[in-house]
């Protein structure tokens, strides 16, 4: 890292050069922004990518480098005009500091059941956001600025420019799918995103009038990139088997921590990865009991030495034919854990050392944007497409189905009865 007048020049292994302002820089130097540097930004996917050890502290930079670059485009084309321009002053630093709330492991607990946490990493950014040295460092900024970031974090702001924050074409997303496929050393992530950047226009909704960032259908193959780069990254590695054994191993051990009163869902917040396993391993080391010896013995260990639950089943959706999933087997429950717990008891297995895991991504194919036709005029892009001119959308619901899996790991290998399991975990599609 070296500075020249007020800024500071980072050498990155994605963009090659990343330029920080000086309010920047007062927000990278807290301590509430360097513990992105021991948050790793695809949890247990080193498991897998032994590369993938890169962290939230590289993306959020990332974030605010395209952020930048994205606004000096819209600027020089004669975008960023009037209260547009005013409100693009806080995009950059909304991108630096969109991922400030991350659990440990990044993304993983945010499948528990809401009893264990205190909101996902959106919402529990408002306790950073409220730190001395973070408040410090917005006051240069202008009144009430954290609130504004927070907001558009959120997707609760009406800045025109929220999209790029978070949004169909919202820069994080540009940032992790490249970053991630250049560390995991998978080809999956291409994103053609100098052209996505430089097809981003400031257009007005011709139904409500607002302004928002939009797209011109010059870059809609663009776009299609970005969409398939998102299903590939998902099927390939973010939901690899092996990458969803660990996160699931990972779940149990702090659903286990929380229920027997090791932790308290508020200490989640805060620790960074190595210090929360480190924590909850000391505090069942002194905790004599069946749960403590699981934890301190079994389970933190076998994550730590890669000694993961195989799978023993697998459920793929072209096999439901004509079922569905029931609902209590989405949400990582105390519904879920109580068939877990009866399955293993059933299959001679301690409690926990069976783990049903089902991923779910609502948002996977995010769609919702405007578009200037070549031809005039502007269009809303929704999950429908738009006929003759993008049709990745139409099959968005069937990318997802077949991206996600459902499977049972177990510790110790066994034999299910696959009828009676689909039977249980299923129901006929209507009922």
């Amino acid at each position: 890292m070296s500075s020249e007048r007020n800024e500071q020049i980072i050498r990155d292994p994605l963009w090659n050069t990343i330029r920080l302002d000086e309010h920047a820089i007062r927000i990278v130097n807290t301590v509430a922004f360097q513990r992105q540097r021991y948050i790793r930004q695809l949890g247990f996917a080193h498991l897998v990518y032994p590369g993938a050890t890169h962290t939230r502290f590289g993306h959020a930079l990332g974030v605010y480098h395209l952020a930048t670059i994205t606004l000096a485009h819209l600027r020089e084309s004669g975008q960023l005009e009037g209260e547009v321009f005013k409100d693009a002053s806080l995009i950059p630093y909304a991108a630096l500091l969109h991922d400030i709330g991350h659990y440990a492991f990044s993304h993983a607990l945010e499948e528990l059941d809401d009893n264990f946490l205190l909101g996902d990493h959106e919402a529990v950014s408002a306790q950073f956001f409220n730190s001395a040295r973070m408040k410090s460092a917005l006051q240069s900024l202008g009144d009430n600025v954290a609130e504004d970031i927070h907001d558009l974090i959120k997707s609760e702001s009406l800045n025109p420019l929220r999209g790029l924050v978070s949004g169909s074409l919202d820069l994080d997303k540009i940032e992790y799918l490249v970053r991630d496929a250049r560390f995991c050393g998978v080809p999956y992530g291409e994103v053609d995103v100098d052209r996505l950047i430089q097809g981003m226009l400031v257009l007005k909704d011709p139904a409500s009038g607002t302004i928002e960032v939009g797209i011109h259908e010059k870059a809609v193959a663009a776009l299609e990139s970005l969409l398939f780069a998102k299903y590939q990254m998902f099927r390939n590695v973010y939901w690899h088997h092996g990458v969803r054994a660990a996160s699931a191993l990972y779940k149990r051990i702090v659903y286990e921590a929380v229920g027997a009163g090791l932790l308290t869902k508020e200490e989640l917040v805060g620790p960074t990865d190595e210090e929360l396993i480190y924590e909850i391993s000391r505090r069942a080391s002194d905790l004599d009991t069946d749960v403590g010896r699981r934890l301190s013995v079994r389970w933190i260990p076998s994550l730590r030495e890669r000694n993961l639950p195989k799978r023993i089943m697998e459920i793929t959706a072209a096999e439901l034919d004509g079922r569905v999933i029931k609902d209590w087997v989405i949400k990582d429950s105390g519904a879920r854990r109580a068939f877990e717990d009866r399955l293993a008891r059933e299959l001679e297995l301690e409690p926990g050392e069976i783990v049903l895991d089902f991923p779910t991504k609502q948002s996977m194919f995010q769609l919702d944007l405007l578009i200037k036709r070549t031809r005039g005029g502007v269009e809303r892009l929704d999950l429908k497409g738009v006929t003759g001119l993008i049709d990745l959308p139409q099959v968005a619901e069937s990318l997802y189905a077949a991206t996600r899996v459902l499977r049972i790991f177990a510790f110790e290998n066994r034999t299910l009865d696959r009828q009676s399991v689909l039977e249980e975990l299923t129901r006929e599609e209507g009922n």
